[in-house]
């Protein structure tokens, strides 16, 4: 072999490691920068607050209200402190504010100071003097430990994966199913059925007994009703049922949900027609299960269900649901803006609401 062919070899190889090198180098930049356009997806906590230990002074009232039945806890000014409603274990305690937003898919922002909890028995008239609320109360008024609604935006576009201790995935950027070979964009995109065990990518053994085994195809996808009892009762351990006729607990379909015993009828359903939209839905409470008939297909039955966070920067009524439109949970504008006031796709279409 002459020199000169060596000469080239040589430096052929050296071009091709050069080549390789600026590759590898470009995609870590465009790795970096694709993660520094990810949006905020955590919640900012404006007033600091130390966990655990009740604030109250000792100066507070209780009073008891009725269009839900319910107790209010009053701060010495009049200042509503926490909400609990009768036959439902969800409690509204005021905190610290927060906003939460996602700004990938809307430019609504929800301040508020509203924290959601599950207490370990549903309310009933007179059980601030019984002992088991004491306790709870004095561990979660005032606790900046995550709630409903932190944990519910743990699965918004762009959320960082979190693993537990066993190294399973619990939180992190949800789908909403997988592509429906049958389907199009506005016409059944994705595929439904994808339920909490599909996302965690584990087999879920139910109180009955009943044991559901996770399709691979559905890793890390939650449709509607998934993403509620993916948040409620996976993560807040609220009680779910293995099927919407099987178990005791929030059912599997919004319709199921809409339907059982669970928790406390806010808005009561009265039908699926359009004349029942409800009249008026100020009785809702950050934190309560509200439901939407949308698809004439699904005939008697309700096809959706959401969780409503309380009003944004503009006033507007706010829920955040699972949607294929954007594949995954959202408070977007894809699809029909995530309101429940107005005339929009949603307001429209809402049925009944629900506390858990």
């Amino acid at each position: 072999m002459t020199a000169k062919k060596k000469t080239n070899r040589v430096l052929h190889a050296a071009i091709v490691v050069a080549l390789l090198g600026s590759s590898a180098y470009l995609t870590v930049e465009l790795r970096k920068d694709e993660e520094a356009k990810a949006p905020a997806i955590q919640t900012v906590t404006d007033t600091p607050v130390s966990a655990g230990g009740s604030k109250v002074s000792g100066k507070e009232s209780w009073e008891r209200l009725k269009n839900p039945d319910r107790s209010v806890l009053r701060g010495d000014d009049g200042q509503v402190l926490a909400t609990f409603t009768d036959k439902a274990r969800t409690a509204t305690l005021k905190g610290a504010s927060r906003t939460f937003a996602e700004s990938a898919n809307t430019t609504s922002r929800v301040k508020t100071d509203d924290w959601v909890r599950l207490m370990p028995e549903p309310w009933r008239k007179g059980a601030e003097k019984e002992q088991w609320f004491k306790d709870w109360f004095k561990e979660n008024y005032g606790s900046d430990e995550e709630d409903v609604f932190s944990m519910a935006f743990e699965y918004i576009q762009g959320a960082p994966l979190k693993k537990d201790d066993e190294g399973t995935p619990y939180s992190g950027d949800a789908n909403f199913g997988p592509l429906n070979p049958d389907g199009s964009a506005g016409n059944d995109l994705r595929e439904e059925l994808s339920d909490f065990y599909d996302y965690l990518g584990i087999p879920y053994t139910f109180r009955d007994g009943t044991t559901q085994q996770a399709e691979s195809k559905r890793a890390r996808s939650v449709d509607c009703s998934g993403y509620m009892r993916l948040v409620w009762g996976y993560r807040a351990r609220y009680p779910l049922a293995s099927s919407d006729t099987t178990g005791d607990g929030l059912p599997r379909s919004a319709n199921g949900m809409a339907r059982s015993k669970a928790g406390a009828d806010i808005i009561p359903l009265n039908g699926v027609a359009a004349a029942d939209r409800p009249k008026s839905i100020d009785v809702l409470q950050p934190g309560d299960l509200v439901f939407f008939k949308l698809d004439a297909r699904t005939k008697d039955r309700l096809d959706h269900v959401g969780m409503y966070l309380g009003h944004d920067g503009d006033g507007h009524k706010i829920f955040i649901s699972s949607r294929e439109e954007v594949n995954g949970p959202t408070i977007g504008d894809t699809g029909g803006t995530s309101r429940l006031d107005g005339n929009g796709h949603y307001a429209t279409a809402l049925r009944s609401a629900k506390r858990l």
